[in-house]
């Protein structure tokens, strides 16, 4: 590992831990975290060619706490939190408390990070956006550069998140009871919007942002150090795990994109396919099973199939059946469709799929069209097949995608 991805690594473990820091002490979110932003931005610059100082949670903390003082000091930041923070308190006494070098001050809010930048007050899009930057530590222009907006677009949700925190008096406080539950739910939400934006780019040129992907399964690994006995975060983690173990194949030598049934399943990652199956294995009996354990379940029958011909295909729809009835949603009766067609035949997931057709929030998305199409060239219906990929290419927001069913319609005439 290169000197700076070391350092990159870093930032990214201590990021929530010196923003939880601050927050304990201080209160107010978005000033900490603008603090904490300047001193992951100061030690990005300086550890690569200083080297990594001894204690650099200590380090951080410090740094971040100055960049506090700063900001407290400024006209505009006092006006914003005159009634929240003491402006009296003398910068020695703030720098003074953030010691946080000294035996036993290891504490680590890293789970209120994420509940409180999960609050229900937040739209998904922002929830995504101040997860990344406040606990993954990310910058707001990789996180813009990730999603394919503009730097400045990117930095006023943040900004308009923050501030819709610090409205609703947003603490590092865990919810209690049910509130917990739910918000715990909104959480592993998130971690799993922020995979699949990773795992298959909803638009742009590429069809994968690896960068979010990783990221999603650190933050999961994370929730599952903290919540060990959650299954559900137990079977998130196992599901991307599995999924992303396929990542090295889904695309060939110039990017184009390869359909699982054609992958190089020897490029497929043993270790993450191992943890997964393992992961998932351990965490299936222990309890009520939820929408992550299947997914994660349906995952590992794909990745212990030596080849695509070996896949178990009853036992992913059955698999799928118990998935929509424990969490339906029009995408899961999609992938149940292709199942019941690999299990039944191509005619009788046509049949679902004019059912499907009916509702209004699928009719016309680009993966239904692209079933259909993929079903009928089955049946050597070709010419409606044909049309129906380039119908399908022509609603899809991926240019990988794109390319991959201009060409399926290419090849049939």
């Amino acid at each position: 590992m290169s000197g700076s991805a070391e350092v990159e690594g870093l930032l990214r473990t201590y990021a929530p831990q010196v923003l939880g820091a601050l927050v304990r002490r201080y209160g107010t979110f978005d000033l900490c975290e603008d603090a904490v932003q300047e001193a992951l931005i100061a030690a990005a610059r300086q550890w690569p060619a200083d080297g990594v100082p001894d204690n650099p949670r200590g380090w951080l903390v410090t740094v971040a706490t100055r960049r506090f003082v700063d900001l407290v000091r400024s006209e505009a930041a006092r006006r914003r939190r005159e009634d929240a923070v003491a402006l009296a308190t003398p910068d020695s006494e703030l720098l003074a408390r953030a010691a946080d070098d000294a035996p036993g001050s290891d504490r680590d809010d890293s789970l209120s990070l994420l509940f409180l930048c999960c609050h229900p007050e937040l739209s998904p899009p922002s929830r995504i956006a101040l997860t990344l930057r406040a606990v993954g530590g990310l910058t707001t222009a990789q996180i813009a550069a990730a999603f394919l907006v503009p730097e400045s677009t990117m930095a006023q949700r943040i900004s308009r998140a923050k501030q819709t925190i610090r409205a609703a008096g947003g603490s590092l406080a865990l919810p209690p009871g049910e509130e917990r539950t739910a918000r715990l739910a909104e959480v592993r939400h998130v971690l799993y919007l922020i995979f699949n934006e990773g795992y298959t780019a909803s638009a742009g040129e590429e069809l994968t942002a690896p960068e979010l992907s990783t990221e999603a399964i650190r933050l999961a690994r994370l929730l599952h150090r903290l919540l060990p006995d959650d299954t559900e975060t137990s079977g998130l983690l196992a599901l991307m795990l599995l999924t992303d173990a396929r990542r090295p194949a889904r695309t060939g030598p110039h990017g184009e994109l390869v359909p699982l049934a054609e992958q190089d399943r020897g490029r497929w990652d043993g270790r993450l396919v191992a943890e997964g199956v393992e992961l998932i294995s351990r965490t299936l009996p222990r309890g009520q099973v939820g929408p992550y354990q299947l997914q994660a379940a349906i995952a590992a029958v794909h990745d212990e199939a030596k080849a695509a011909g070996d896949t178990d295909w009853p036992q992913i729809l059955a698999l799928y059946e118990l998935l929509e009835r424990t969490g339906p949603n029009p995408m899961v009766t999609l992938n149940r469709t292709v199942a019941v067609a690999m299990v039944e035949g191509p005619a009788a997931g046509l049949a679902l799929l004019d059912e499907l057709a009916r509702d209004k929030r699928l009719a016309r998305h680009h993966r239904l069209l692209a079933t259909r199409a993929h079903l009928l060239e089955i049946l050597g219906e070709k010419e409606t097949a044909a049309e129906a990929y380039r119908e399908a290419a022509r609603r899809t927001t991926s240019a990988p995608e794109r390319r991959h069913l201009t060409e399926r319609a290419r090849r049939l005439g």
